[in-house]
């Protein structure tokens, strides 16, 4: 991501992160003047990064990035420091199962998405892109 028009937030590994990342990327949406459905896909799916690198990793620390790539793209990532290499896991969850959906809906949400290892935090970085305009 491009220095300038990245926003970092260095979150600790708790609950509580999940809602300061969303409201930090809502607020950071909004100052760009993101269309309002785009942020909500936007804050949902870093919603469900940070909770994943909250509750499936061993955390120091949690980076949580935005960045305008363009005015009609934007990224959003999550670092996390799981130290471990690996990676996230591909998870099939069950009709009946209440948690596990986090990566199907950001493979249905964001227009591309990957996973790489953070030069960051040497854990994981999984990104997501999104149009600015649905």
């Amino acid at each position: 991501m491009r220095p300038g028009r990245t926003h970092w937030l260095e979150l600790p590994p708790h609950r509580t992160s999940v809602r300061v990342a969303r409201h930090a990327t809502q607020a950071r949406l909004s100052s760009w003047q993101i269309p309002d459905e785009a942020c909500a896909n936007a804050v949902l799916l870093v919603s469900e990064l940070v909770t994943n690198a909250v509750l499936h990793t061993l955390s120091e620390r949690i980076l949580c990035g935005v960045a305008r790539l363009t005015d009609g793209r934007f990224r959003l990532e999550v670092h996390d420091g799981d130290l471990t290499g690996r990676g996230i896991p591909d998870c099939r969850p069950g009709p009946d199962d209440e948690n596990g959906r986090g990566l199907l809906l950001v493979r249905e949400i964001a227009d591309s998405w990957g996973i790489t290892r953070s030069p960051f935090t040497g854990g994981n970085a999984v990104w997501a892109s999104l149009a600015t305009a649905l």
